[in-house]
């Protein structure tokens, strides 16, 4: 044998050549696609017959043979399309035929093959040639015969069974058929037609990457479960992505390149299924295992030795197993594998169904089957326990037999709807159903209707108490604050006037008190009683608080909604309530309000509570009514669009500052000093009050941001305009209580005052009395932090609260602002002008200055001078300013338009104009 890798040699040049080649009985082409020169000497095997020389190998694709002497002639050439001469086809690859003169004759031939090709020849008779041939074509029908109806029987199997797996098991036995024929060598035909010779490279290469796939595919489908406890898990995707670059490459790459990819992932994939079968066999020990892992052991032990013989040239290896045996074996066990396989999942059906006719069975809920006519075909124990039916029923009874009318109706519906919710069905009178609740479900389920019953009667009494709990008072049955805010809402949306009642029962805790919560519980239990006797019971009347009753007058003038009332009230004070062995007389004020459609449910109730407030603060068993237009109702309506403004995430628009001048009576014409007030401008044009606004604020709980807010704002003005308040010694600005125990506001505070070092001094902040008894150390604390930033800190409404003097004395406070109830009055009762000498007289005393609010008139003024007062603060001296008008003056006394007032101020002014400066300037610095 010689290579001829440049296809360049001729037959005499071989010939020299082969003559100094040394003899072999087997050679390996190593894949190698360009022609090989091989020389061999024929035997004489019978006289006078011809000798025919087999050429076996599958991969040849062509060859020529000439005789060498005694002189060179070709004998014959075939490839894969056809012979010619002495050459024809024998089994998987060529024969030549020689004749007498032929033999004992050395014989040249020329070859070219693909693949792992391995080049051999043998001498045989006619009738051997014919025999071995024959033994050929009947292993190639018996493999053909024995995959192909097994393959059959498994695509017949998947047809029927609607099975995935036994259309893999198919297609993989197909595909067995033909590696089987490819290692045969009659993979060149499909049932018994030649295939063409330009495909079979790419069908090889097809055949290779679709069995290494589907191999692995009908691995995974089979023991998809076991393989959920195999580790690494990563091996498994591996061998799944390495057929998919196997089938890349058979389509991608030629036969010769492709080999070598092959060999190397079909190794591969060897490695981890043997891996994966010995962890199924020691882990799960089923026989389907057992009987996939004989299959595969063949399959295994066949291709391994196929691919080590031509991958590592082992001549014993090759041919080791037959491929008809090893085709058919394989294939069956696989067979019996995936046999084994369904009947395990048999058993696990039917183990399930036990499992599922015992639920069935045992379940608390009633379980049904119904057919196309709505009779019972299947009941379970606790069905038939529910409704009464008897252990031997023949189909006869009806589902509406044990159910209310409609409930055929309902079920029919239930089933039309694409959820899987339920429905609440009662049951029939007369029956063992009777005055019972349902819960429903139900499908259709081939041609019949399966469903659930469950007796939920106490589960329905327990939901319809809740929902009536849920807007109802448990104590008197009528509406809670939820029912009757509701039927307001609905009220509101109807057209007509209509009428809201608020009764407050008078002195009610006194029952409480004395004679117990019960008796007090039946007290409103005969009150509620009464209204529903006095309005009947289509009106929506509602209890919303301890002893506060709601109602609501539909389609009703105020009038005669007032005059309803007014009967209510006699028949309350006319008939006293008997509990027990007592007799009590109740009373109660009402509030009767008139309302109109639109009408808001929070606004209408305030509007009805404010009625009943003023109704108690008449005296008991009274009633007031608010007309549209009402003084009050328009008071409360304003209050109301207030805290609306005051109660979004954001400060509201039309803040600003007013600051009103606060006089020094030892020196007016020589200080402008004042304090910082906050006033609202609403969207109707009107201003806010500061009491109004910083009520609302503390009710809507944006107080603190508002005080942050007029501190910075007056710092920040204090800043821009220093140069212009020369003669300014301080600043009041409130600070509410609500603000004074926010830790995290003070600290902001304090980095505020920080910020605005440079005017900080003139600051003084004013804090009301009982804020500051409220948490006294807190209060010192900040006092203390207060001073040592350079503000001041004044305490204001002196007076008003309930102050024990024994702790005034902690308060390092600068000045104390007298109560202005005490100074708008106290030149019309002595007592008042005794509290306020006394108030002024404690501040003198303590190193406190005295500043009197609320100064309105000249007697006034007068007065709180000649008591000693220190400043004072009023109309007397002006009403709160613009900050322009502050920045164009220098005193507080430039702002008194009073000629009487300017007189007074001057004589003062005169009387103390001797004094020492540094005594003067004493006197008006806190």
């Amino acid at each position: 044998m010689i290579a001829d890798p440049s296809a360049t040699l001729q037959p005499t040049l071989a010939i020299a050549r082969l003559r100094d080649a040394e003899p072999t009985e087997r050679f390996s082409t190593h894949l190698a696609e360009t022609p090989f020169w091989f020389m061999l000497t024929a035997p004489v095997l019978d006289r006078g017959a011809a000798t025919f020389i087999d050429l076996p190998s599958r991969h040849a694709r062509a060859l020529s043979c000439w005789q060498t002497s005694p002189v060179l002639a070709l004998l014959g050439a075939g490839d894969r399309h056809g012979t010619s001469g002495a050459m024809r086809f024998n089994k998987a690859g060529f024969a030549l035929r020689l004749d007498a003169r032929a033999q004992e004759v050395q014989i040249l031939c020329r070859g070219i093959f693909s693949g792992p090709a391995y080049i051999t020849a043998s001498a045989s008779t006619g009738e051997s040639l014919e025999a071995s041939s024959l033994e050929f074509q009947q292993s190639a029908s018996l493999v053909t015969g024995g995959l192909l109806t097994l393959a059959m029987f498994a695509f017949i199997t998947a047809i029927i069974n609607r099975e995935w797996t036994y259309v893999v098991f198919g297609a993989w036995l197909v595909l067995n058929l033909r590696l089987s024929a490819n290692a045969m060598g009659f993979d060149t035909e499909w049932m018994g037609r030649l295939i063409p010779p330009d495909h079979i490279p790419l069908l090889r290469r097809f055949t290779f990457a679709s069995y290494y796939a589907l191999f692995f595919t009908l691995f995974l489908e089979l023991f998809r479960r076991e393989l959920k406890v195999i580790t690494p898990r990563w091996s498994v995707r591996a061998v799944q992505y390495s057929g998919c670059l196997m089938m890349a490459a058979a389509l991608t790459l030629d036969y010769a390149h492709f080999i070598p990819v092959l060999w190397t992932i079909a190794c591969f994939g060897i490695l981890v299924l043997t891996h994966f079968l010995v962890q199924l066999v020691s882990k799960a020990r089923s026989h389907a295992v057992l009987w996939y892992a004989a299959s595969m052991a063949i399959v295994l032990v066949a291709s391994l030795s196929e691919v080590l013989a031509a991958a590592l040239g082992v001549k014993w290896l090759a041919g080791g197993l037959s491929p008809v045996v090893t085709a058919l074996s394989s294939s069956m066990l696989c067979a019996v594998a995936i046999a084994e396989r369904v009947r395990e999942e048999r058993e696990r059906r039917q183990h399930a169904e036990t499992e599922l006719r015992n639920t069935y069975d045992v379940t608390p809920i009633g379980l049904f089957t119904l057919n196309g006519e709505n009779r019972f075909v299947r009941v379970n124990p606790a069905l038939r326990s529910m409704l009464g039916l008897p252990y031997e029923h023949d189909g006869t009874h009806r589902w509406a037999n044990y159910f209310a009318p409609g409930a055929e109706r309902a079920l029919a519906e239930l089933l039309e709807r694409e959820d899987s919710a339920s429905i609440e069905i009662e049951g029939a009178a007369g029956t063992q159903t009777d005055a019972r609740r349902y819960s429903l479900r139900a499908i259709r389920a081939n041609g019949f209707i399966e469903g659930s019953l469950e007796d939920v009667t106490d589960h329905s009494k327990a939901v319809e108490r809740l929902h009536f709990l849920a807007e109802h008072d448990p104590l008197t049955g009528l509406l809670n604050r939820r029912g009757i805010e509701q039927a307001i809402s609905r009220q509101c949306c109807e057209s007509g006037s209509w009428a809201l009642a608020y009764l407050d029962l008078d002195r009610f805790k006194q029952f409480n008190d004395l004679f117990g919560h019960g008796t007090g519980d039946e007290i409103l239990r005969h009150v509620g009683t009464r209204l529903v006797e006095c309005f009947g019971s289509h009106v929506p009347i509602g209890r919303i608080g301890g002893d506060e009753f709601v109602w609501v007058l539909a389609n009703a003038a105020i009038n005669d909604a007032a005059a309803r009332c007014r009967e209510l009230v006699v028949a309350l004070n006319s008939a006293p309530i008997h509990v027990d062995t007592r007799a009590f007389q109740v009373r109660g004020s009402i509030g009767v309000v008139e309302c109109t459609p639109g009408e808001r449910v929070l606004d209408a109730l305030a509007h009805a509570d404010r009625a009943c407030r003023a109704a108690k603060r008449g005296g008991s068993a009274r009633l007031v009514t608010l007309r549209k237009g009402a003084p009050a109702f328009e008071e409360r309506a304003a209050e109301i669009n207030l805290i609306e403004a005051l109660g979004q995430s954001r400060l509201p628009e039309g803040l600003f500052l007013v600051m009103q001048p606060i006089m020094s009576m030892r020196a007016p014409a020589e200080s402008l000093d004042f304090e910082v007030l906050l006033r609202l401008r609403m969207p109707d044009g009107s201003v806010a009050t500061a009491a109004k606004l910083i009520a609302a604020a503390e009710d809507t709980g944006t107080i603190v941001a508002i005080d942050r807010w007029v501190l910075s704002t007056t710092l920040a003005w204090l800043s821009e305009n220093r140069a212009m308040l020369s003669t300014t010694r301080f600043v009041c600005v409130n600070l509410s209580g609500g603000s004074l125990n926010d830790e995290h506001f003070v600290d902001e505070l304090f980095a505020l005052f920080a910020r605005h070092k440079d005017v900080i001094h003139y600051l003084c902040i004013e804090i009301t009395e009982s804020i500051a008894l409220h948490d006294l150390e807190h209060t010192e604390r900040f006092i203390a932090r207060v001073h040592e930033m350079g503000a001041k800190i004044a305490i204001d409404d002196f007076g008003a609260g309930h102050t024990s003097l024994r702790y005034l004395k902690k308060l390092s406070a600068d000045a104390l602002k007298i109560d202005g109830e005490f100074v708008r009055t106290m030149c019309n009762h002595p007592a008042d002008i005794a509290i306020v000498e006394a108030i002024i007289t404690l501040a003198r005393n303590l190193g406190m200055r005295s500043i009197a609010e609320w100064v309105e008139d000249l007697d006034t003024l007068r007065a709180l001078n000649e008591l000693g007062v220190d400043y004072v603060q009023g109309f007397v001296i002006a009403k709160p300013q613009e900050a322009e008008a502050i920045l164009a003056n220098d005193s507080a006394a430039s702002f008194v338009t009073n000629a009487e007032l300017t007189h007074y101020l001057n004589a003062q002014q005169t009387l103390h104009r001797g004094a020492d400066d540094q005594n003067l300037e004493q006197e008006i610095v806190i």
